[in-house]
């Protein structure tokens, strides 16, 4: 791998995994929607930015010419929690663009790809350990899930008509991490916790890992993952209360005891709803993120013994994860706290 091709790449993910091919001296070409906010993302490390929007892989395809690897991470996402309905962006973006961009990386001669998937693939009983097998059917996904899965399936396909291709699968679970400059949910939640601004303990599970952690992942998925798998990266097992404790450890900010019932949180979202229709701001909580808390808890509990065997990848402490991207809101003026 000499020269890689990496969508979303001022995301939170993806400028993570631009950084970890650069350590690496791979050349990169960055595909992203705003050169100004690249450039702010980037400042002078030495990343070939193309514009571009993966709602038209067509305009962009021509800078996939020498190129030997593709990393795709974006997806729409974040919009899809302002509440109401995303769904044929959704599918535009992560099912069809996916699929044309398979086609014009293989034009290009590109033959080793890693997409990024989620752990709403996967859904497993109530306190079971959920491994890379268990498939969540259709016709129990939300709408972005359903956009994960249906581009999982596009994936397939495209091996199966194309055996010289190579492309492994990652699936990260919630994550946190420098450089988010979005913010993505995960950042706004943090930047809510130390403006004190969370209603209390909200009910729900998760897991939480470093964006950095899922980078590496990645890299160890082309280099040495097999084409056509999916390899977990969902990294820490947590509840509400244990990752405001966490976050209140990192921050010095005293976390919020009083548990918020479903009932509560039901309301809380439609108000939120109403403020997000009136000034178009992304909010935290939303009707459809309430139906996933109450849908997913106790389901969030992943195994990475196959992450772990293949890839021999690791995850580093929450703690540590959540201190770097405190400090890297704090340093670009996201918060004072």
């Amino acid at each position: 791998m000499e020269y890689a091709f990496v969508t979303g790449a001022t995301g939170l993910l993806g400028n993570n995994v631009v950084r970890a091919l650069l350590k690496r001296n791979i050349k990169v070409k960055a595909l992203v929607r705003s050169v100004e906010k690249a450039r702010k993302q980037f400042g002078s490390l030495p990343v070939e930015l193309v514009e571009g929007d993966m709602l038209n892989v067509d305009a962009f395809s021509h800078a996939l010419q020498g190129c030997d690897a593709l990393f795709h991470t974006a997806a729409y996402f974040r919009d899809s929690y302002k509440g109401g309905k995303h769904w044929q962006k959704l599918y535009d973006t992560n099912v069809v663009g996916t699929e044309r961009l398979l086609q014009a990386a293989y034009d290009a001669g590109i033959r080793r790809a890693v997409h990024t998937s989620s752990i709403a693939v996967l859904k497993g009983n109530r306190d079971q350990v959920i491994d890379e097998t268990m498939s969540r059917s259709e016709l129990e996904a939300d709408d972005y899930y359903l956009s994960k899965i249906l581009s999982e399936q596009k994936v397939q396909q495209f091996l199966a008509e194309h055996p010289d291709m190579f492309v492994a699968m990652v699936l990260p679970g919630w994550m946190f991490g420098p450089g988010d400059i979005g913010p993505t949910s995960s950042g706004q939640f943090l930047l809510d916790f130390v403006g004190q601004k969370l209603p209390g303990v909200l009910p729900g599970s998760f897991s939480v890992v470093d964006a950095r952690d899922v980078a590496e992942h990645q890299i160890a998925a082309i280099t040495r993952g097999r084409s056509g798998e999916r390899y977990l990266a969902a990294g820490n097992h947590m509840d509400m209360k244990s990752i405001f404790q966490a976050l209140s450890n990192v921050s010095g900010i005293k976390a919020p005891e009083r548990k918020v019932p479903l009932f509560m949180l039901r309301i809380i979202a439609l108000i939120y709803e109403g403020y997000y229709r009136i000034t178009k701001k992304p909010v935290l909580i939303s009707t459809s993120t309430v139906k996933l808390m109450e849908q997913e808890q106790g389901r969030t509990h992943f195994s990475h013994s196959k992450s772990a065997r293949e890839l021999e990848c690791k995850f580093r402490p929450v703690a540590e994860t959540l201190t770097d991207t405190l400090n890297w809101y704090r340093n670009n003026n996201y918060t004072d706290a």
